[in-house]
């Protein structure tokens, strides 16, 4: 299920990449929202891509993030490669919050999380890094 409003920048989401082409992402993973609600801008959300994968040549605009607790499954890794150099902005469609099935009662359970202030500092860092700031 889709989100339905802007989350607070540092919130956890994950992305459906589906339908993009390599050596674009192109598959569902977590993701960090940089930006924040813009009022001109409903519906849309600009994100920063984590990977469970370290990158071959690790860069200025890469970043180790340790979660703890983790994700839950698919996701579940105690570390996250912050990926600077690829930030997207996407529909509230393709993104939504990690999931932790469902409770005794039935209804969604979701794993809301946002990622503290200092750590924000350094993701920021490695997006204007990406750009040539």
């Amino acid at each position: 299920m889709a989100i339905r409003y802007h989350p607070e920048r540092g919130t956890i989401l994950i992305c459906d990449f589906h339908g993009l082409k390599e050596p674009e992402m192109v598959k569902k993973r977590p993701v960090i929202v940089i930006s924040p609600q813009i009022s001109c801008r409903n519906g849309l959300c600009t994100i920063v891509a984590l990977s469970t994968t370290c990158p071959s040549r690790i860069m200025p605009y890469h970043y180790e993030l340790k979660l703890d607790p983790v994700l839950p499954p698919p996701y579940d890794s105690p570390f996250h490669w912050v990926k600077g150099d690829m930030i997207y902005t996407f529909g509230f469609e393709r993104l939504d919050l990690p999931s932790k099935g469902r409770g005794t009662d039935g209804k969604r359970k979701y794993d809301i999380r946002v990622i503290n202030k200092a750590e924000m500092k350094i993701i920021e860092t490695c997006v204007l890094k990406s750009i040539g700031c």
